[in-house]
């Protein structure tokens, strides 16, 4: 491919009346191919408009970022992103079923919130790692160890699951919404409220997704404390339904549904560390992605499984949460009702919280787009999140009526394929590029990736050991019915140990006979 030899630190550079849109080959220079049409006398009018919009999006996909393009400082930002990320109204419901739909008390749903968040933790955590020493986003990095094609069917699965989060986040918002406005406003108009101002933010990239999340969460986190207070006198601490193996299998039932909930942005949390020096201590990455994961997730969960259990107490609560029409939100709602005006303005910026979960799923989700091969990639990013939001929309419309069954199915099944992805991830890292390491300017050339066979072997018998111990209402595998008479989820931890197994054994046989 012709290019053009310009200086890497000034992204929009301009050349014969065209702008550059800061995408770096393997060798820092930019294919011709890649520019954007823009003419670059001033312009008035609908013209300049647009040129004036086009200066400020981030015109970037997953090209790698340079070293010498990187950001001096805004590690904490994995610390106050994340914090926003899941200090929302998407993450209560979470906690609601430990006590709603599998029938646990306080103190074992709590428990099994802070055990299982603190395992899903450790895997995004890490994945989050990897951004800064790699400058490349979380879909191609999966190419040094799944190869190219390997790499195309991880990004495919991982659109489906950035789109799935944000159904989950359009549907729950958009019912609060509703509680807000009454009957005036029909869930579906909320629905694409909600996805018409998480586009606004992730339309303009990078940098307008940090500044958001920078500071989102210190509101919402204020709410949330009150919602403790306003919601107290219902609170139920009685114990579990059941006990032994039966209440076991509910743990580990409930405890599948926690940890996919944490480790779904593991195939994300790359993306917004890209920017970071590559002298970034990873111990510092680490721990402000665990706790600014962890500290939130807990926090706001348990608020939700101390509401479920309210359900319990307060009939007309549960009437609320089981209308689909209404469901969780609405339940916040009456709880601030006592507030007055005041109440269901909480309410409304309650609601509107989920925007700050669902903007990585839509910008993360258009990287993965991207990552299926150079013609998807030559379609600039924020084409890609239009297309995103148009999808989650129809189908957040769609399935408006069973909100709880996708929340509970998807977060099981969630784990089931990013438990392999981190497992081969983490052992490529630490076992087979503890030498070597990477040599990144391979990303783009499928020539001198992996063939990936040893990944997607090791991948595929990990889904085959998710579905032997998996429990869901459709499906409950040999493994899975071994705990108690209803069986448990052991998926994600089958999925660990076959997958751990056979990488280690195929990887060895890989680089021996293949030698790449």
């Amino acid at each position: 491919m012709d290019s053009l030899d310009l200086e890497k630190s000034d992204p929009n550079q301009t050349f014969e009346g065209k702008v550059l849109d800061n995408s770096y080959d393997g060798e820092g220079k930019v294919p011709v191919d890649a520019m954007v049409e823009v003419d670059v006398e001033p312009q008035t009018g609908i013209r300049g408009w647009l040129r004036k919009i086009f200066t400020v999006v981030e015109l970037r996909g997953i090209e790698r970022v340079m070293p010498e393009d990187r950001q001096p400082k805004g590690v904490m930002n994995n610390l106050l992103m994340w914090w926003s990320v899941n200090c929302v109204l998407t993450t209560v419901p979470i906690g609601t079923l430990g006590p709603a739909v599998f029938g646990m008390g306080l103190r074992d749903t709590i428990l099994s919130i802070i055990g299982f968040t603190i395992l899903g933790c450790f895997t995004t955590a890490f994945c989050a790692t990897l951004g800064p020493k790699l400058g490349l986003r979380q879909m191609v990095i999966s190419r040094f160890s799944f190869g190219w094609w390997g790499a195309v069917v991880l990004s495919f699965l991982n659109i489906i699951t950035q789109i799935g989060f944000s159904i989950i986040a359009v549907i729950l918002g958009g019912q609060t919404l509703v509680y807000v406005c009454g009957s005036k406003l029909p869930l579906t108009v909320a629905i694409i409220i909600v996805s018409v101002v998480t586009l606004l933010i992730c339309f303009f990239g990078y940098d307008l997704v940090h500044k958001w999340e920078r500071y989102a969460w210190i509101l919402i986190a204020c709410i949330m404390c009150v919602l403790y207070g306003t919601g107290h006198e219902y609170f139920s601490w009685t114990p579990s339904t059941s006990s032994g193996s039966t209440l076991a299998g509910s743990v580990l039932s409930f405890g599948g549904v926690v940890f996919g909930s944490v480790i779904g942005w593991a195939p994300i949390a790359a993306d917004y560390n890209v920017m970071l020096p590559e002298d970034t201590s990873s111990w510092k990455v680490f721990w402000l992605t665990f706790f600014g994961l962890f500290i939130p997730l807990v926090f706001v969960e348990t608020l939700g499984a101390l509401y479920g259990s309210a359900l319990i107490n307060n009939a007309a609560w549960n009437d609320i949460y089981n209308n689909p029409e209404a469901g969780l939100g609405s339940v916040l709602g009456a709880s601030l009702s006592s507030l007055g005006g005041f109440g269901k303005f909480l309410v409304f910026l309650l609601a509107l919280s989920v925007v700050s979960n669902n903007v990585p799923n839509t910008y993360s989700a258009a990287l993965s787009i991207q990552t299926l091969g150079k013609p998807f990639q030559r379609i600039p990013r924020f084409l890609w999140t239009i297309f995103v939001a148009v999808v989650y929309t129809v189908a957040g419309v769609a399935g408006k009526s069973n909100f709880s069954d996708i929340l509970n199915n998807f977060l099981s099944i969630l784990s089931y394929w990013t438990t392999p992805f981190v497992v081969v991830l983490a052992l490529e890292h630490f076992v087979f590029r503890r030498r070597t390491g990477y040599n990144v300017d391979d990303y783009g050339d499928r020539t001198k990736l992996p063939w990936g066979l040893a990944a997607g072997t090791a991948g595929i018998i990990g889904v085959v050991g998710a579905v032997i111990g998996m429990n869901q209402t459709w499906y409950v595998g040999p493994v899975g019915k071994l705990t108690g008479p209803y069986g448990g989820d052991l998926g994600f931890e089958m999925a660990l140990v076959l997958t751990s197994i056979s990488y280690l054994a195929l990887r060895t046989w890989e680089l021996n006979h293949v030698g790449r």
